[in-house]
């Protein structure tokens, strides 16, 4: 039986993704070369510092150090930009109906994101206390697929990672949730996400059934 959920945030309780892509394409337009939606694919589930790494990769740069720090804060100032003016209508469609029946029926909730604006954004979309504990990229050193989120989630949880679901938009999320011990939930497409346990395009209309394994 299920006791916890854990969600991923960017594709799964908002779009945030479209504003990652925004501010990555900037930043690549700068540096003098062109980064599309494909190549953004990449970047999904992945860290700040680990997403710059691809980005570069793409445009056939290699940079210092010090200066990738630079265009990290550079991305993350411009996308703070575009999170700031988020409003509850950037939830997407059945979340809040989802998470309120798992209230309803004692299951913790609990946020498991590599973003490190994860409270910014809940607080502008008014979950800030939907979840139960927030686990982000200010907490975690490892990316996915790399389970350390999860299993921090499932530890602030008090439950054991065999009793918690995880909900993921990204390839590397579905691994990471698999690599923990966890069933994994997907969110989008089937052709994207067919590792994960079931597959959903959405929580509209998704009733408790949808947790039952």
């Amino acid at each position: 039986m299920v006791k916890g959920c854990i969600f991923d945030l960017d594709g799964v309780i908002v779009d945030t993704a479209r504003y990652h892509f925004k501010a990555w394409q900037r930043l690549a337009i700068g540096l003098g070369f062109d980064f599309t939606e494909d190549h953004n694919e990449r970047l999904k589930g992945v860290s700040r510092m680990a997403s710059l790494r691809i980005l570069l990769e793409v445009g056939g740069l290699t940079l210092p150090e010090h200066e990738m720090l630079k265009l990290a804060a550079q991305k993350n100032a411009w996308y703070l930009e575009y999170i700031m003016k988020m409003t509850p209508g950037d939830i997407l469609p059945g979340v809040p109906e989802f998470l309120e029946k798992l209230r309803i029926a004692g299951i913790k909730a609990a946020l498991g994101t590599a973003s490190k604006n994860a409270l910014i954004i809940l607080v502008q979309i008014g979950l800030s206390h939907s979840f139960d504990t927030i686990v982000d990229g200010n907490r975690v050193t490892n990316a996915k697929p790399d389970p350390e989120v999860f299993l921090l989630a499932a530890a602030d949880l008090n439950l054991s990672p065999a009793d918690c679901l995880v909900f993921e938009d990204a390839i590397a999320g579905v691994e990471a949730a698999h690599r923990g011990g966890m069933r994994c939930i997907g969110i989008g497409s089937p052709a994207i996400l067919s590792q994960a346990d079931k597959i959903i395009p959405d929580f509209k209309d998704v009733t408790l059934d949808l947790i039952e394994f």
